[in-house]
């Protein structure tokens, strides 16, 4: 059982490489059987996840450590599931899985190998999540990017294509940022094993600690620049607004990439010794920062798109002020938000474009009061794809008032909960038991006025949306599109009714992230498997 569980962890990498090849030997003509193959990959994903995640929290002697090739750390390619990874994984299979349902209606046939990039983008998040080898998270970055690009640019328009290169620059500036980190710290520290590398840096010189953590820095802007850091995130409301609707979905989770590597080498390599705490300062000010940037730009935007994509911001904002915080109180409520955050968001990216279909963009645009619209007359609706759903309207209002409360925090769903969860810890009612400073005062105050500025946005925009329609038409919508949006706020509820057991899950994570030495000593005990003749051999590397 353990053996077969072992080998359930290069799936998430090796499936949707696998179907990637193969979706290349079909010609685009075949979109179907191209959309069904690539849909059962993700399929397969999100059982793989469910089942890894399952062990991964049993009680049983699991340690997630998988070998490639059998060479031992840290000479080999090591690949670590830990709590984190496993929750991240099933996060972007469940993602996937919506996105790609919503892309069938049909985005996926307006450009050449959508469902290839698809999985390749996959490829690059799973194997992030997955990796213990900084050089590693390198490569698996740059699939990620690289298949980024493509789906960006996918559907073409001259807004789309003036984002992507935008896009494509910031964030080749950012590989190269993160290949100047790696090579600092790999030539003070000698090793790039993230295991091995926590266990060295206690022992390195305090001279040649200062050029590894100059280059753990430059690192760590990299993923800034991923996660949306202010004054490093300018590009990313663009971009994530002109994005198609199925690819801005799956890219709520990449943002959310730029906060895993943060928080994973935060708490393993400077969690204790002569470098603890390197860098908090930045992430706590860069934090408050980024949410009063993207609380003005929520308050700013008339578009939906933008809106959203400064939603992403203020989401981005706020976990990065926990990291800079560093309490496990406060951590484990904000893994739970970033959870509900990444569903909402994602979900709301793909609602913009139904209820958008019955308006006039530009109207909208420029719509800054209610006068705007005028009284124009209602005109028949055109002929479609789609038949028009009995309450469509009402359907898409429900979907939009529960991503205007989850995204704000108000009760009951999952955004309150995780807020509330990670207020109470920051005004000490939590489980720290400290007394509130003015410092943490002034956290609670953002946290709070973001999510008031998030409920003023959606209820304005629901209110042109819905009650002041300029054209007053009906979408076309059909049920493949409204299922994904649907689907994903149900984990939201399902979220909500099980916060028990998901704050428990939190606070096992925070807990095992906390103490390094268990994931160092998992990844550097992992043996190789002998042969039959008791040597090791270079094959299959499993413990």
């Amino acid at each position: 059982m353990i053996g077969w569980a072992h080998h359930l962890i290069i799936a998430p990498i090796l499936v949707p490489l696998v179907v990637a090849a193969l979706l290349l030997f079909f010609d685009e003509r075949q979109r179907v059987a191209k959309a069904m193959i690539s849909l059962a990959s993700t399929l397969i994903l999100v059982a793989v996840s469910l089942a890894l995640l399952r062990i991964e929290s049993g009680p049983n002697d699991f340690d997630g450590v998988y070998l490639l090739g059998n060479w031992a750390a840290p000479f080999g390619i090591v690949l670590v599931l830990d709590a984190l990874s496993a929750l991240m994984l099933l996060l972007t299979a469940l993602l996937s899985v919506a996105a790609l349902v919503f892309s069938l209606a049909r985005w996926h046939a307006v450009g050449a190998h959508f469902h290839t990039m698809f999985q390749l983008l996959l490829v690059g998040l799973n194997g992030a999540f997955l990796t213990g080898d900084l050089f590693n998270l390198f490569v698996f970055f740059e699939v990620m990017l690289a298949a980024s690009y493509g789906l960006l640019l996918h559907g073409s328009g001259p807004l789309r294509v003036k984002a992507g290169m935008h896009y494509i620059a910031v964030n080749l500036a950012a590989a190269l940022l993160f290949l100047i980190g790696v090579s600092l710290i790999y030539g003070t520290a000698g090793t790039l094993n993230m295991a091995d590398l926590a266990a060295r840096i206690p022992d390195i010189e305090p001279d040649r600690r200062m050029l590894m953590e100059a280059g753990a820095g430059v690192l760590g802007i990299a993923f800034l620049i991923k996660a949306g850091m202010w004054p490093l995130c300018f590009w990313l409301p663009t971009a994530y607004s002109a994005a198609s609707a199925p690819v801005a979905g799956i890219f709520a989770i990449m943002s959310k990439l730029g906060i895993y590597v943060i928080l994973r080498l935060t708490m393993l390599l400077f969690g204790d010794g002569p470098s603890a705490g390197f860098g908090s300062d930045v992430l706590l000010y860069g934090g408050i920062a980024t949410i009063i940037f993207g609380t003005i730009g929520v308050l700013a935007s008339q578009a939906l798109g933008r809106l959203a994509g400064f939603s992403v911001l203020v989401s981005s904002g706020t976990l990065l002020m926990v990291l800079g915080i560093n309490d496990g109180a406060i951590s484990s409520g904000a893994l739970l938000y970033l959870v509900s955050s990444t569903l909402t968001i994602s979900a709301f990216f793909m609602l913009i474009e139904l209820v958008e279909r019955g308006q006039d963009a530009g109207a909208i645009v420029l719509a800054v009061t209610m006068e705007a619209y005028g009284d124009a007359d209602e005109d028949e609706p055109e002929e479609g794809d789609g038949v028009t759903m009995p309450g469509t309207m009402a359907i898409l209002g429900i979907c939009f008032a529960a991503c205007g409360i989850l995204l704000s925090g108000l009760p009951p769903l999952s955004g309150f909960i995780a807020k509330f969860a990670m207020l109470s810890a920051m005004m000490g009612t939590g489980a720290i038991g400290v007394p509130p400073t003015a410092a943490v005062w002034v956290l609670v105050s953002l946290v709070i006025l973001s999510g008031i500025a998030a409920l003023i946005s959606m209820t304005r925009a629901g209110i042109r949306t819905f009650w002041s329609s300029l054209e007053g038409t009906v979408p076309r919508v059909l049920v493949i599109e409204i299922v994904p949006v649907m689907f994903l706020l149900f984990l939201t509820l399902a979220l909500t009714v099980q916060a028990g057991p998901a704050m428990q899950y939190m606070d096992t994570t925070i807990r095992s992230l906390s103490n390094p030495r268990i994931y160092i000593d998992a990844v550097r005990n992992a043996a190789s498997v002998p042969d039959y003749d008791g040597v090791a051999s270079a094959g299959t590397g499993s413990r």
